[in-house]
């Protein structure tokens, strides 16, 4: 059997003009900024007369840990949402933007796969309509700032070993985790050691993910600390007078992106924090904007539901008093064959007692959102390869766990094959049996809230920190920051610190390194083992294989 490619089906695509999309919303085309035919941001003027609407239906999308076998998170959203759509609900469909790093590293692209795609593809996963760029502007902007201060007499005393703000760029380039900045005479400035994180690690992408409008935006922005005094006290980007200007470049990109399905689904596309090493969610004012419109609005996390959907429930959903009826937590029985010891080589020949055993990290993951008080239903996204016997061994696991495993086909067959899995997610949504609460409260201490999760959700036998990230800890609560929730930065493929550990392990420490305070977003970033906020690119770049064919068409980025 041969199938098309995700981007021949998506250059088959019958799009309709994003009029047409924002329509199905009650989005007059007064209200859009169109970038082309096909995406527009919506302006913010209509967004804030939403206020007061009753909100839809909020249903998360979360996954296993991921695999080389590849789980297909972002494809059951689409197919969800369109799946939704098909029976007669109105949907919308709130997903990130992709990031350029692992689009020329590790992955290529990202919207989705199959028929169950959001279009246009090849400008999501490339410059879009410059969101990315904006908010690397905006940061480095600040950057620039602080080493000109210092250059100009800095008369806000700032301690040059004390700067903590570091420069971004949206690409993976391990060479500028560690510099030294300055260098070259009086005139370039005084030399200090620097570096480089990612753009989706900014705090900046963080600040305009969780803003609710343009105000709070700046506000939050003049909170970010970027370096301290010799006595320690803090300087904030709002002392620099540097947060007007930043948004003045964040003012287009705080605008969400409206594009669409394969099938003429609503989808809105905007921010990009990684959830390995940032918030994993997309804009808390797209997600808004969507429950104001649609009656049923399908999110995603990113990466496993230890990562993503941790962070969702406990800072998103914590910061913009959002609470999910449903959640769908998607597996395949290619990742349970792998968390099975299984090698990626040997996928293809049916084994269900590699299943059964990597069914462990399912059963891990939906216990843990069980413990959230949200109804949760798995999604067993089908590859070719599935046999009945594998995919009964995962319903089985799951029906044991007092839960249900629904079998979706939405890559093969669009909404046709995602239709169970909607009509029982509208069913529970509509159920209200839901009983939301987040895993742990603001009175805990910073270090006691990072040991919650290392204990609920990682299950670790210990979290170890060196004495310096202790003292730190503590001076932030008595600075009056101890109310803020963590966001742990940590491998996205396993429960532990170690990625090579697969399944469901127990009993292993937690090791964190450092800590930031990101004072403007609203949370404490604890950073796990050997994760990187500046990822390296791998021995053979996905960039290699990307360029343009005799057509002038764009080959090998997907």
């Amino acid at each position: 059997m041969s199938f098309k490619s995700d981007i021949e089906i998506a250059r088959e695509a019958e799009k309709q003009p994003i009029q047409h999309i924002g329509a199905k919303l009650g989005i007059g085309p007064e209200d859009l900024i169109p970038y082309g035919h096909d995406k527009a941001k919506v302006g913010q003027a209509f967004i804030k007369g939403l206020e007061g609407r009753t909100d839809g239906k909020l249903i998360l999308v979360t996954a296993v840990n991921p695999t080389p076998a590849g789980e297909g998170k972002t494809t059951t959203t689409v197919g969800l949402g369109d799946g939704l759509a098909a029976i007669g609900k109105q949907a919308a469909i709130c997903i990130r933007e992709a990031s350029l790093g692992p689009c020329f590293g590790m992955k290529g692209g990202a919207a989705g796969g199959g028929r169950a795609q959001v279009v246009p593809m090849e400008e999501m996963n490339l410059h879009f309509t410059g969101d990315f760029h904006a908010i690397t502007s905006a940061h480095n902007l600040l950057a620039a700032m602080i080493d000109n201060h210092i250059y100009w007499g800095n008369d806000l005393d700032i301690d040059d070993r004390r700067v903590t703000w570091r420069r971004v760029m949206d690409m993976n380039d391990r060479a500028l985790r560690d510099i030294v900045v300055g260098l070259g005479g009086v005139s370039n400035g005084s030399p200090r050691q620097g570096g480089f994180d990612i753009t989706v690690a900014s705090e900046v992408m963080a600040i305009l993910c969780l803003a609710t409008d343009l105000d709070d935006l700046q506000r939050r922005l003049g909170d970010i600390i970027v370096a301290y005094r010799r006595d320690k006290s803090p300087i904030t980007c709002r002392d620099l007078k540097a947060d007007g200007a930043m948004t003045v470049l964040l003012k287009d990109a705080m605008q969400p992106n409206l594009v669409q399905t394969l099938e003429n689904t609503p989808a809105f596309v905007h921010g990009g924090p990684f959830a390995n090493i940032a918030h994993g969610c997309n804009s808390v004012i797209a997600t808004r904007t969507a429950l104001k419109l649609a009656d049923y609005v399908v999110t995603e996390a990113g990466f496993g539901a230890d990562l993503g959907a941790e962070k969702f429930l406990d800072i998103k959903c914590r910061k913009a008093g959002l609470a999910p009826a449903c959640v769908v937590l998607v597996a395949t029985v290619r990742s349970m064959k792998m968390n099975g010891g299984v090698a990626k080589a040997d996928l293809g020949a049916e084994n269900v007692a590699a299943v059964t055993a990597g069914c462990a990290n399912l059963g891990r993951h939906l216990q843990n959102l069980q413990g959230y008080g949200v109804p949760v239903v798995v999604a067993i996204n089908h590859f070719v390869t599935d046999t009945d016997a594998e995919i009964d061994a995962v319903r089985d696991y799951v029906a044991n766990l007092g839960a249900e495993a629904i079998l979706c086909r939405h890559w093969e067959l669009g909404s046709d094959g995602s239709r169970d899995l909607a009509v029982r997610v509208a069913e529970i949504a509509d159920s209200g049996v839901a009983d939301f609460a987040p895993l742990y409260g603001d009175e805990l201490s910073l270090f006691d809230k990072i040991e919650c999760i290392a204990k609920r959700i990682y299950h670790a036998a210990e979290v170890t920190a060196p004495p310096q990230v202790l003292a730190q800890l503590r001076e932030w609560e008595a600075a009056g920051y101890g109310a803020l929730p963590v966001c742990m930065a940590k491998t996205q493929y396993s429960f532990s610190a170690d990625p090579t550990l697969l399944g469901a392990p127990e009993g292993h420490s937690i090791p964190v390194r450092e800590v930031r305070l990101s004072a403007g977003a609203g949370f404490v970033v604890a950073i796990c083992g050997e994760i990187m906020t500046m990822p390296g690119l791998p021995r053979t770049p996905a960039a290699e294989a990307i360029g343009l064919n005799d057509l002038g068409q764009i080959e090998g980025l997907f």
